[in-house]
């Protein structure tokens, strides 16, 4: 059966599945799971367009992997059909291991694993199933493999990871100053000593890069509302753990109660081979599933928070340059405690504060070098005529205060 098929995206049109190997892996129950966890969690409550998945990202990134290794093969690079083969596979599976509401949960479910490690696991258990086809991959992933720039195309300052998602995010969420020139990029893409570098001339498209990525994540990765979301959403989680690990019944879909009645760390990933597998099987139905039974609970801390997010009655939240004075923060717990006659201590699901960052270049990260026109290599930042590129490593902190509206009204 010929297995090279054609997909169709919004973003970039026709991506061609170029092998046998790379559409099993796409078939295989770990990867169309992805078609079930949203790429930007609970953005859609902002804009309603943010429904596109991980699956759509992990192919996009795929198609740029493949546009990005016939470039350097055009300009007279070697790489091997094994390796070309090997990094198309590697950010295919790059985000596997995310689990429901991407990132907004990674450290709700369980405490110490990213979804980074749970990628190489289930990138393992592929393997293990095609007979060590994937080892090259998993190097490659790992940043294993002798030649870097196969990594730093998957991970880096300018990977096609986010050429990727800047592009596929600005189009679904109409956000336009996300969109950025992937294809000018890539063609502007060199190696030198097998380091992935960009040559002189596309440097402006780098700066256009770097500024679309800070006001991304100002204008939606940030967006207060969906901050305010994604802390009712964690604060509901915890409340559920809290009650299910003290016995309380917290009706759930299976493979999320597992999940919520155990504290699960590293050590039963490595040691109970089932726990992975139980992963596998989540996805954001399993949250919106279970959490639509949970209004109806006799708790009132999960009562309310749960119909609250179903109803979209989120947190009223504001954003500060400096943290919000300690009166403020008792002031909306006192209202709080009296609103919802609840314990002091439990005042802390409704009234949250803390912080989000935006940094659009990290130099100790690792660099975005430049491949000047003499043979020389620099940083980005340290490159001439662009103080734009030295404002946007600077980081920028913003701290947050949400609580309900009815309560908010003062502050």
């Amino acid at each position: 059966m010929n297995k090279k098929k054609i997909l169709n995206d919004p973003v970039y049109g026709f991506i061609n599945i170029p092998n046998e190997l790379i559409f099993e892996i796409i078939e295989h129950p770990y990867f169309q799971r992805l078609r079930r966890i949203k790429q930007l969690g609970l953005t859609d409550y902002v804009y309603p367009g943010a429904l596109h998945t991980r699956f759509h990202h992990a192919l996009g990134a795929m198609h740029l992997m493949s546009r990005a290794l016939q470039s350097l093969e055009s300009k007279g690079h070697s790489i091997s059909k094994e390796e070309y083969d090997a990094a198309l596979i590697a950010i295919l599976l790059h985000d596997v291991g995310h689990g429901p509401f991407s990132h907004t949960l990674e450290f709700s479910l369980f405490n110490d694993v990213t979804h980074e490690q749970l990628s190489v696991w289930m990138m393992e258990r592929l393997n293990q199933e095609m007979n060590k086809a994937l080892d090259l991959a998993i190097q490659i992933f790992q940043g294993k493999y002798h030649r870097p720039f196969f990594n730093q195309l998957v991970s880096s300052q300018l990977d096609l990871d986010r050429l990727d998602y800047l592009k596929r995010d600005s189009y679904f969420t109409g956000v336009h100053e996300g969109m950025v020139g992937s294809e000018r990029i890539i063609k502007m893409l060199e190696l030198h000593e097998d380091k992935l570098v960009v040559e002189e001339k596309g440097i402006y498209s780098i700066e256009n890069f770097l500024n679309a990525r800070r006001l991304m994540y100002w204008q939606v990765y940030l967006h207060k509302v969906a901050v305010s979301a994604e802390v009712m959403l964690i604060e509901i989680i915890k409340r559920v753990k809290e009650l299910a690990q003290s016995g309380v019944h917290v009706q759930a879909t299976p493979a999320l109660s597992i999940f919520l009645e155990r504290n699960i760390t590293t050590k039963d990933f490595v040691e109970d081979e089932d726990i992975i597998e139980i992963y596998t099987l989540l996805d954001d139905g399993d949250i919106w599933g279970s959490l639509k039974f949970w209004p109806n609970h006799d708790d009132l801390i999960l009562r309310n928070l749960s119909e609250m997010l179903l109803r979209r009655k989120l947190f009223k939240i504001e954003f500060s340059n400096e943290d919000f004075d300690k009166e403020v923060v008792e002031s909306l717990n006192e209202k709080v405690i009296s609103q919802y006659n609840i314990k002091p201590e439990q005042s802390n699901y409704f009234v949250k504060k803390g912080a989000v960052s935006n940094a659009a270049y990290i130099a100790t990260g690792g660099t975005i070098d430049i491949l000047k026109k003499n043979g020389e290599v620099v940083d980005v930042a340290e490159a001439t005529d662009l103080p734009n590129i030295k404002a946007l490593s600077q980081i920028v902190k913003k701290y947050y205060l949400c609580a309900p509206k009815m309560v908010f009204s003062d502050v």
